[in-house]
């Protein structure tokens, strides 16, 4: 769900900000010390359920309202939270796990270069994401069998079925130029003729159905795949990155040297690090929260990534928080921006 309005008090008790966001994107700016970066991990912590950070934060009472009307409401006293959610003008208590369902929101905070794994330990991040690549990659090739669909079906005319099935084998070729795709009956041709729709009804619908479920599993991977090669060569000079048909993530450079991910400069690992987490753990219809995105970049690249920022709000239906110093990436965007100011300065 997405979210209209954050509002706190008393945050380190001195400053109350209020803070009305854009339903798709929104750039959050301030000068440095008035809490911007704390606010965006006090939202992503409080939309998580975890506790334990804003505890640790002092303030008063922190708003979260969304766009259907309700608001989360979580009220710190004496480092003690009372989490309510108020819709229909009901106060309802809710808990961490009650939380966690409310949204789903990805945050890439200001240290991107490190992953803290589950068992406390460090990880270099770009390597971490290159192997997350590479077995998201092989189970989708490895799990490419269709299943019989069990679910309800619609009413279609032959001539509907047959505009259904060639949509659904345009996403299939899409889905293929990413590197993985289904196996198909070969008893049976997809996309069907409208001849054999009229001799062969219930198998196409069948086999349309199964593509169906297959297509819907797998069709933001492969785009995410394909919209992450093309957001990261754009912006790359003189290297392009590939994924190879095994799903390893490879650096070549335009005279054909190729490159380890180690060895790339520390704009380009923020690059393909910022646009990886945006394109692989945001989810249709999801929140993403970006924090200091113009970390090592020069002026030119901060320029540039406020467009694919609107391109993935776009195609995602993502709600986007860019919290950010630099008036460069905010570029000619000012009618998304939101300064961070006290409520009643």
């Amino acid at each position: 769900m997405k979210i209209r309005s954050v509002s706190v008090d008393g945050l380190y008790n001195g400053f109350d900000y209020e803070l009305k966001l854009n339903p798709d994107l929104t750039y959050i700016h301030s000068p440095n010390g008035y809490g911007k970066s704390t606010l965006m991990h006090m939202l992503y912590s409080a939309l998580k359920g975890d506790s334990a950070y804003l505890e640790e934060i002092p303030f008063k009472r922190f708003d979260i309202e969304f766009v259907d009307g309700t608001v989360l409401i979580i009220e710190n006293k004496d480092c003690k939270l009372t989490k309510m959610v108020q819709k229909m003008d009901l106060d309802t208590r809710v808990t961490d796990e009650d939380l966690e369902s409310m949204s789903d929101i990805t945050y890439l905070g200001p240290d991107r270069l490190t992953i803290r794994k589950k068992d406390g330990h460090l990880v270099n991040a770009l390597e971490f994401c290159a192997q997350e690549l590479y077995e998201t990659i092989r189970r989708a090739k490895d799990d490419n069998s269709l299943t019989e669909y069990t679910g309800e079906r619609r009413e279609m005319s032959d001539s509907e079925l047959d505009f259904w099935c060639k949509d659904l084998n345009a996403k299939l070729d899409f889905i293929k130029d990413a590197g993985f795709y289904p196996v198909l009956p070969t008893n049976i041709k997809f996309p069907p003729s409208r001849y054999e729709i009229i001799d062969n009804r219930k198998a196409c619908e069948d086999l349309a159905y199964s593509i169906s479920e297959y297509v819907d599993r797998d069709y933001q991977l492969a785009e995410s795949i394909i919209v992450f090669k093309d957001i990261v060569n754009n912006i790359f000079l003189n290297k392009y990155i590939d994924v190879t048909e095994s799903g390893k993530l490879t650096v070549t450079m335009a005279n054909g040297t190729s490159l380890q991910l180690n060895k790339l400069s520390s704009g380009e690992t923020q690059i393909l690090l910022m646009f990886y987490n945006i394109l692989f753990h945001s989810h249709q219809d999801g929140i993403v929260i970006v924090d200091e995105p113009e970390i090592s970049l020069h002026v030119s690249w901060q320029q540039m990534i406020g467009d694919y920022f609107s391109d993935i709000c776009r195609v995602r239906k993502i709600q986007m928080l860019v919290a950010t110093h630099s008036p460069q990436v905010i570029h000619d965007r000012w009618d998304q921006a939101q300064e961070l100011v006290l409520k009643n300065a």
